[in-house]
């Protein structure tokens, strides 16, 4: 979902806070584990306000919207009903002073009705990244070539994967030479916390930039 790629393009510039609507021993959704792991050996953080072992509740979503709207300088809502979670950590953040960015859409998407509220409410219209950048008087971050990062074996899986084709660990392996298909797992696991991949829900694998 949209949180999940929120996260990994952090990630891919620096680093990321996860804030959790359960224990922080729990992974909601239950494929968003391996993600949690990435974002602490990233140098990120994975926070909560509830104890280990607390199950996910509908309530808890919501009341942790605050603690994101705290600690960020800026909230952005790319997409939003008019009727949306976004829209409680937007309005938290309109209250406690921070910027809210919004993305216009369609007048005729029903996805698009809480930007444009929130728009009309004081939010600032963005179309581009650089936009936020200069509002919040910083540089965007230069990228260093995706090769130069890696290691020979990661530069092997590296020229296997495509940009517009993600594969599977096994159709990767049937590309590799053995000695390099045993450490497979751990190489790509290297490689997303590099930036230079990207896992996706059917854990498929693709570069994370075309080039």
């Amino acid at each position: 979902g949209i949180d999940t790629r929120a996260h990994r393009g952090a990630m891919r510039g620096g680093r990321t806070v996860a804030v959790l609507g359960c224990g922080v021993d729990v992974a909601y959704p239950p494929e968003n584990r391996r993600l949690l792991t990435e974002i602490a050996a990233a140098g990120g953080a994975v926070l909560s306000e509830y104890a280990p072992g607390t199950q996910p509740l509908p309530m808890f979503f919501p009341a942790r919207n605050r603690i994101i709207s705290g600690l960020a300088e800026g909230v952005l809502v790319v997409e939003a009903a008019r009727r949306s979670g976004s829209l409680i950590t937007a309005e938290m953040a309109l209250s406690e002073g921070r910027e809210v960015y919004a993305i216009p859409g369609s007048i005729y998407s029903p996805q698009s009705g809480g930007c444009h509220n929130l728009i009309r409410a004081g939010a600032r219209l963005v179309e581009s990244p650089r936009e936020i950048l200069e509002e919040m008087h910083l540089a965007a971050p230069q990228r260093r070539s995706a090769r130069a990062q890696l290691t020979p074996e990661e530069a092997h899986v590296y020229q296997v994967l495509s940009f517009d084709h993600a594969l599977t660990m096994d159709e990767i392996i049937d590309s590799l030479p053995v000695s390099t298909t045993t450490s497979l797992p751990l190489l790509l696991l290297q490689m997303q916390l590099k930036g230079v991949i990207i896992e996706n829900e059917m854990h498929a694998y693709r570069r994370a930039e075309r080039n």
